[in-house]
């Protein structure tokens, strides 16, 4: 039997969802639960639906971001893709770093991913080597022409707007 969240995320539209979301927090660590699982399409929807729902460096995900961290090589790019971008909201923590930035150049490198979970990773990376500078020549590895040949041109504009102001 489904449960009430598992329902909304299978047949309500997203404008529901987030008031859903809303009036029941006691749902919302089941949507983590979910949106770490590997059961689709409800953990990519839940996903979907948790970075519309927190906030900036939300306080109920701090104690998650590891978790975040651990499944995210191992699902479907459009999952990955939601799962980057809870991380983006979150303060990831230096013991997590080194696993994320490792993950996110694996997906950065693989041209079959679709551009837009390349490029949700790529601003994982380039976040990391404003903090970290000495980065700086593993970023200029990384966005060679090979990693870019397979990328629209206006993901290409955006890649190069990206990199520009990183070395501002």
């Amino acid at each position: 039997m489904k449960s009430a969240l598992e329902r909304i995320l299978t047949e309500a539209y997203k404008k529901e969802m987030i008031p859903f979301m809303a009036n029941h927090p006691e749902h919302f660590e089941e949507a983590v639960t979910l949106a770490l699982s590997d059961r689709q399409p409800l953990a990519w929807r839940a996903a979907w639906l948790l970075h519309d729902c927190i906030k900036e460096n939300d306080a109920r995900l701090h104690d998650r971001v590891g978790d975040f961290v651990d499944v995210l090589g191992d699902r479907p790019d459009g999952h990955q893709r939601e799962l980057l971008k809870i991380l983006l909201k979150m303060e990831v923590g230096e013991d997590h770093e080194g696993r994320l930035f490792d993950v996110c150049v694996s997906v950065w490198e693989r041209p079959a991913n679709s551009p837009s979970v390349r490029i949700t990773a790529l601003k994982h990376i380039l976040t990391m080597a404003r903090k970290y500078p000495e980065l700086a020549n593993e970023i200029t590895g990384l966005v060679q022409d090979r990693h870019l040949e397979s990328l629209s041109p206006g993901v290409m504009k955006s890649v190069s707007r990206m990199l520009r102001d990183i070395k501002h």
